[in-house]
């Protein structure tokens, strides 16, 4: 038995729940860990007592949704075993996991050993080349733009759903276009295998695949144990892979709450946890209702919204969350008169909260969707309260930062024709023309030639490589520097991934000069890459790694950081979970935003909307706030005062019991008894006007 008393994995004891999770051996284990209930620390304390029993850490798989996690999770398990070699346990998103399998029997799959793996951007741009070259751009009638495209193949291949009922449920308006979307489909997967790359979905794919193959024998006997974090999280991929590398012998264990399934956008499933005992036979549920962030306050509160039967039923396992501090604040209610007004009273808390010793970076701003916040952003910004905003763009994903990463992509693997795509075009007078002249004279995508090889010779498969006069001094920049980086194919002498972005960094600077505004600052940009980079030694690893959980950037700042290193959080609610605080302040608590007016009506839709709410609720540790705005401009940058007024959410009504309700004092400029209208004007009036206008 694992005894946590005399383990430095926690100060204080496993509860018996935690503990009885952690001692669970030979059949199948779900471990239902509701929101701070220590899942975490329960997860670690299983690897640890496995290890320290005997298991062999190679033989420990550890799935989890971000590199951080299960790096963070192995530090623990490496400070808190015995062994020397707990570090060694495979720990890893699923698509890194995927990776480093195909990496070593990426040959039975069809696999070149220098594949490389598309980012999201990358599959989209891929998309686009197609539509182009199947002359789809240049018809009289509108096509789906590669961005839908690509949604449309995501929503397919990770729901594992058809064309047919995809376009139906989520894209009814590209419905017409499912012959033509076909083909583009089929050339998209021919053009991936052509130049020896990987989107997300393929990693996932190709490893389901092997699982399926005549290695299957062999990937079931990889490990012992396989552990999974955020079990509903997982898509029916996921679910077919974990199921498929079980052996005869291995110890499954999932840990997950089905009420923070939220990411149903990206095609996870809870289904796949409420199915898990019938896809695993024999399998027992442990459930962690121990809560060890919220007051009794807050959990009663959210204990009281997901409660609440959707369609007539309440699926969720059953929990009640209950913590051994009782006392705190009850959550409060704001009912405010519109949006200025909420931005201000939230102003306001944020600043009492912290003359009351609630910093900055302790409390944070909640919201259902990116713009709910652009009214508090500038109230922030007026009274210089310092902020960051999570959920922008990754750094990644800038388009200068992806002119470098292809170059080295390039040198990675010379049959990628997208990377290869996005450098020719970014040369001084080099046009759709002239790139098509460029990839054929150098050989790209033709087997057995090394367009990189007749890059830096400036000799193509024909004779000379021509480019046009005004690109020759980036070219010659750029062969130098190709050619400095392949060192002749020696690998010892090769240039560090940090040093090979170095020796681009001139090239990339013309390119910047000609391409980009505010060059300097996109310098830093690669400057920074660099500086990434130096933790890899090899040039691979570190594509693969970025572009599997690329590092995110947040918001600018509100101003100048202050002296005392303080900021607040603004987050949408998707983006913070796993995360807490303080003091939470949830924006826009109506109808319409939560749940999100596109989920009304439907089944599924509103049964995770509950859950985002109660999500939101769960991220605070001592105070919650929820407002409410009455009353929504129609025009909301407009000089007007057209309005209309909102709905409470339904979601919060039936636990109003459980809230405090307080007021701005901006609702005595409101009188109640007054129709719900837009403006000044009854709803009946607008009607009939509206109606009036389709026959005057």
């Amino acid at each position: 038995m694992f005894d946590s008393t005399d383990n430095p994995l926690a100060a204080s004891a496993l509860n018996p729940a935690q503990q009885a999770a952690v001692d669970h051996h030979t059949s199948p284990l779900l471990i239902v860990a509701g929101a701070g209930t220590g899942k975490t620390k329960t997860l670690v304390a299983r690897v640890v007592r496995l290890i320290d029993e005997g298991v062999d850490p190679n033989r420990v798989l550890l799935l989890t949704f971000t590199r951080r996690s299960a790096s963070e999770m192995i530090q623990r398990v490496r400070a808190n075993s015995s062994s020397r070699a707990a570090g060694q346990v495979w720990g890893g998103t699923f698509h890194s996991i995927a990776n480093r399998l195909l990496r070593q029997f990426g040959a039975a799959a069809g696999l070149p050993a220098n594949f490389t793996v598309l980012d999201a951007s990358d599959a989209t741009d891929l998309f686009a080349m197609v539509r182009t070259e199947e002359g789809f751009g240049e018809r009289s009638k509108r096509f789906p733009r590669a961005n839908t495209i690509a949604s449309i193949y995501g929503h397919m291949v990770s729901g594992q759903a058809r064309l047919d009922e995809v376009l139906e449920k989520d894209f009814p308006w590209c419905a017409d276009h499912a012959d033509d979307l076909k083909k583009v489909f089929t050339t998209y997967t021919a053009r991936k295998r052509e130049n020896a790359v990987l989107d997300y979905d393929d990693l996932l794919l190709f490893w389901r695949g092997l699982t399926k193959s005549s290695l299957q024998g062999a990937l079931g006997d990889l490990f012992d144990h396989i552990l999974i974090d955020e079990y509903q999280d997982t898509n029916p991929i996921q679910a077919d892979i974990v199921e498929g590398m079980c052996g005869p012998t291995t110890q499954l264990c999932a840990v997950g709450d089905d009420a923070q399934a939220i990411y149903g956008f990206r095609s996870a499933t809870v289904a796949n946890m409420w199915n898990f005992t019938d896809r695993f036979p024999g399998a027992i549920t442990i459930t962690l209702e121990q809560n060890y962030r919220s007051t009794m306050p807050i959990l009663r509160a959210a204990n009281a919204v997901l409660r609440q039967p959707i369609g007539g039923e309440t699926p969720h396992f059953a929990k009640e969350l209950w913590s051994s501090t009782p006392l705190g604040p009850m959550p409060r209610l704001l009912t405010c008169h519109d949006e200025t007004a909420q931005s201000a009273w939230v102003a306001d808390q944020i600043l009492d909260s912290r003359e009351r010793g609630i910093d900055l970076r302790e409390q944070a701003v909640l919201f259902r969707a990116g713009h709910h916040s652009n009214g508090l952003e500038l109230e922030l910004t007026r009274r210089d309260i310092p902020f960051v905003k999570y959920g922008g763009l990754k750094h990644l994903e800038a388009a200068h930062v992806k002119d470098l990463l292809a170059l080295l992509r390039i040198l990675d693997n010379p049959a990628d024709q997208l990377a290869w795509h996005r450098v020719l075009s970014g040369l001084e007078g080099v046009g759709p023309a002239t790139e098509r002249r460029l990839g054929a004279e150098l050989g790209i995508g033709q087997p057995d030639i090394d367009p990189v090889r007749n890059f830096i010779a400036g000799r193509g498969a024909d004779g000379t490589v021509r480019v046009p006069t005004a690109a020759k001094p980036q070219v010659d920049e750029l062969r130098a520097a190709m050619a400095d980086c392949v060192a002749d194919g020696n690998e010892s002498a090769a240039l560090s991934p940090a040093a090979q972005i170095n020796r681009l960094r001139p090239f990339c600077e013309m390119l910047l000069a000609n391409k980009y505004d505010n060059p300097a600052a996109r310098l830093a940009d690669l400057d920074s890459l660099a500086n990434t980079a130096e933790q890899y030694r090899s040039r691979s690893r570190m594509l693969v790694e970025l572009t599997l959980d690329p590092p995110g950037v947040t918001g600018d700042w509100a101003g100048p950081p202050h002296l005392d290193d303080d900021w607040l959080t603004l987050s949408t609610i998707h983006s913070a979970k796993g995360l807490e605080w303080r003091h939470v302040y949830l924006l826009h608590a109506a109808d319409g935003n939560i749940p999100s007016d596109m989920a009304i009506g439907d089944h599924d839709g509103m049964a995770e909307e509950l859950r985002l709410l109660y999500v939101a609720m769960t991220r605070a540790k001592e105070e919650l706030s929820i407002s409410f705005p009455l009353r929504y401009h129609v025009n909301r940058f407009g000089s007007d005062d057209r309005h209309v007024y909102a709905q409470m959410s339904r979601f919060i009504e039936p636990a109003l019991e459980h809230f405090e309700p307080v007021s701005d004092g901006s609702m005595a400029e409101i009188d109640l008894r007054q129709p719900a209208g837009v403006g000044q004007q009854n709803v009946a009036d607008h009607v009939d006007d509206m109606l009036a206008t389709l026959w005057t």
